[in-house]
């Protein structure tokens, strides 16, 4: 069983670890604080066993790698003061917002980024300090990783920052890779891409969303993307207002909350459009509607669905105090899936200040109010697929390309950025003497017109 895999490898892992030190004659190889926090903590055990296939050895291994890299870049201490000010200001990496199926939005905006080897360690530890701060808060639920290309230059392109970015997710962070979206990746880069595809793993290259102005709205909701994606959002928020937006209230833990929000004359309604459910592997098969009057009066409303052999939904007709909030739960019955075609309408009407809102006036409100008095707005289903931890595999056999294919061609790219870089500096030269030559012959022909006009006079 799981549970007993987990007990193996805390168990194997201190003999394991005291081989590893005598053969170095190293007495502090791992950070002592990530050593107790194993032993205490099944959860994270299990993070990197799922991760390793349930294989112990493979797991001690990775285990192993990740301990080391942990107490190398002193993950347990770092702090924002750690952090050099200017990083932490310019909005290059930074946690903000959620995508369209709740998850949290790691940004990485590359325009920021040029490769300089006195920063990178800098650069690294944020990072590692963004994901350790989300992990401790977050235990288990993935990130959405945001690389946004836009006006990106050639001297923004670091592959060594790139594969590390990947190696957080693959060896250091498990199971917290929901996707990759790419925004506004320019043609040069294709060629690095191809390289990254072979470091995820054939199975990750389906985690890579490219996407544009035009369609990056289908994962990330306007109020999380940054104005020039076509977004109302803020484009990074202070420190401490990420703290705050992520703390979750308990009730809200066993599924995601509703995002977007559709803003009605009587309730506002999240989600906007979809209900977002898991799919059978997640387990996740709730969905919460929340309701809020926005309104001076009392509001009743119900939900209505076009299979209501298929759903139950608590509360399905109830009433919503002026100003007041009301969360609706709804969850398919026992082994029925949810299809992308059921809908639902949430119907809302304001009810008079003497009116009561006991089950019996409800019946009879409904029963009287006129047509034209009644708010309605419909919502989809959508069935969010799992991620699966195989999707970032280690083994080399997993790789369409061995390791060695992928160094060559990494370094192939390198040879191409610095010949691209200077055929853009004699690109510019040859400009530059093509302009001087247009100005000698505008003089030239300036003289000339000057000339034959005063031999003619």
């Amino acid at each position: 069983t799981r549970a007993s895999l987990v007990a193996q490898v805390v168990k194997n892992l201190p003999a394991m670890w005291e081989t590893w030190v005598q053969s170095l004659d190293k007495s502090d190889k791992y950070d002592s604080r990530d050593v107790e926090r194993l032993q205490q903590d099944d959860n994270w055990v299990e993070s990197y066993l799922t991760w390793r296939h349930n294989v112990v050895d493979e797991t001690l291994k990775m285990l192993d790698e990740s301990f080391q890299w942990r107490k190398e870049m002193a993950v347990n201490d770092l702090t924002e003061a750690s952090i050099p000010r200017w990083l932490l200001e310019i909005g290059g990496i930074y946690l903000h917002g959620y995508d369209k199926e709740g998850n949290k939005l790691f940004w990485i905006r590359v325009k920021y980024h040029i490769k300089d080897h006195k920063t990178m360690l800098d650069k690294k530890k944020l990072i590692a300090f963004w994901l350790e701060r989300y992990a401790k808060r977050e235990n288990g639920k993935p990130v959405t990783v945001m690389f946004d290309l836009s006006e990106t230059g050639l001297n923004s392109i670091d592959m060594d920052f790139v594969r590390f970015i990947i190696n957080c997710f693959k060896v250091y962070y498990p199971k917290y890779l929901s996707k990759i979206v790419i925004f506004d990746m320019p043609w040069i880069m294709n060629a690095a891409f191809k390289i990254v595809k072979t470091w995820l793993g054939p199975e990750a290259v389906s985690l890579l969303k490219f996407t544009s102005k035009n369609d990056i709205q289908d994962y990330v909701s306007v109020e999380y993307l940054p104005p020039h994606m076509g977004g109302t959002g803020n484009i990074m928020e202070p420190i401490s207002k990420a703290d705050e937006n992520e703390k979750v209230d308990s009730k809200m833990k066993t599924f995601k909350k509703p995002l977007s929000v559709f803003k009605g004359p009587l309730l506002h309604i999240s989600p906007a459009e979809e209900l977002y459910f898991g799919s059978t592997d997640s387990g996740e098969k709730k969905a919460l509607i929340v309701l809020t009057n926005v309104t001076k009066n009392i509001v009743a409303f119900k939900v209505r669905t076009t299979a209501p052999e298929k759903y139950r939904v608590k509360p399905s007709n109830s009433s919503c105090d002026p100003g007041a909030s009301v969360d609706i739960v709804v969850s398919p019955h026992g082994g029925l899936t949810v299809s992308a075609q059921d809908r639902f309408l949430v119907m809302a009407a304001e009810m008079e200040q003497t009116s009561g809102t006991g089950p019996a006036e409800l019946t009879q409100f409904w029963k009287e109010v006129p047509r034209n008095k009644v708010m309605e707005h419909r919502l989809r289903c959508h069935i969010v697929e799992s991620c699966k931890p195989s999707s970032l595999t280690l083994k080399d056999h997993a790789f369409n390309m061995s390791d060695k294919t992928s160094e060559d061609l990494y370094h192939q790219l390198n040879r191409l950025v610095e010949s691209t870089r200077k055929l853009e500096d004699q690109v510019q030269r040859c400009i530059w003497f093509q302009q001087l030559l247009l100005a000698l012959t505008v003089l030239s022909l300036a003289f000339m017109v000057s000339f034959f006009y005063l031999l003619s006079s």
